[in-house]
């Protein structure tokens, strides 16, 4: 089973054996990528809603990674519908390769180089220079923004 993400209908993966999506992807699609989701949806596509306890999940070790920011909404649906089914994850978004890493699923590619390494983010303050391992809003010690910093 495959779970695919938005790009896997752009760039016309050839989906070979049983399928599904989330609802959310259909949404990003326009064009041709949407005639291409209504025709893989007639051919038995499967388009599965996860249940919150899997999304939750997903959040989590988005979070745990530093991409929690960067994952949209329809993102962490459709990784949170990998989990559920067992499936292989199909995107070209990094960000998802990394979380889908972090929580042992597999990843097929589309069109571009899969993630060689995972990472766990670090953020670094652009006023102080402080580095933090989640994520805020602004610098708790100087109230600067920011930055998403390789941790290598």
């Amino acid at each position: 089973m495959r779970v695919l993400d938005s790009s896997a209908f752009i760039d016309e993966y050839d989906v070979d054996g049983p399928a599904a999506t989330v609802p959310a992807v259909r949404e990003e699609l326009e064009d041709a990528a949407s005639y291409r989701f209504d025709a893989l949806e007639g051919g038995g596509m499967r388009v599965h809603a996860p249940d919150d306890v899997s999304v939750r999940r997903v959040r989590a070790a988005a979070e745990r990674t530093g991409d929690r920011d960067v994952l949209s909404e329809t993102d962490v649906r459709v990784l949170a519908a990998a989990l559920e089914l067992d499936a292989t994850l199909v995107t070209d978004d990094y960000a998802m390769q990394n979380v889908a890493d972090a929580l042992d699923l597999s990843v097929d590619v589309v069109s571009k180089d899969g993630i060689s390494e995972r990472r766990d983010w670090r953020f670094q303050c652009q006023g102080c220079g402080r580095e933090f391992d989640e994520n805020r809003e602004r610098c708790p010690i100087c109230g600067s923004d920011l930055a998403r910093k390789n941790p290598n």
